[in-house]
């Protein structure tokens, strides 16, 4: 079976699926890619005791990477290797032990090898945990072998 390249939706979805097996930094995390498409992405983790800090807080560094995987999945979905040229995150509200965090990331623009891209972490009751912005800049290659 063969990929439809003309289909954003499934060439975002195969791209996903590339990257998700070898990510293993998000998968040992606890994360999971819960959707993909074009532009975008939504990912989720569970925070875990070992993920709190001396507050018993969540550490803001695992909020920052469950919003940057996020940031990834959404950036690399057009089969363009793409990678962080720069983030900057806002943090709202703590996440406690048990919290479930969602980052959906959406693309703001996407121009010639840069995009931007906005990622709000939530918790399970909707609460906004956290905002992050994510500059791309494309480099070579692709997530997936290009057709040929």
């Amino acid at each position: 079976m063969s990929l439809d390249v003309s289909d954003p939706l499934a060439l975002a979805r195969a791209c996903a699926a590339a990257m998700w097996e070898k990510d293993l930094a998000s998968r040992s995390l606890g994360m999971s890619l819960d959707a993909v498409g074009p532009g975008e992405a939504r990912l989720s983790l569970t925070v875990t005791a070992e993920m709190t800090n001396g507050h018993k807080t969540c550490h803001g560094g695992y909020i920052f990477t469950l919003a940057d995987s996020a940031f990834a999945f959404a950036c690399n979905s057009y089969n363009q290797n793409t990678v962080a040229q720069h983030c900057s995150v806002t943090f709202m509200r703590p996440a406690f032990e048990g919290d479930r965090l969602t980052a959906s990331a959406r693309e703001i623009s996407r121009i010639g090898r840069g995009g931007i891209y906005d990622i709000r972490v939530t918790n399970q009751n909707g609460e906004h945990v956290a905002e992050f912005r994510g500059h791309s800049r494309t480099v070579k290659g692709t997530p997936i072998p290009a057709p040929g």
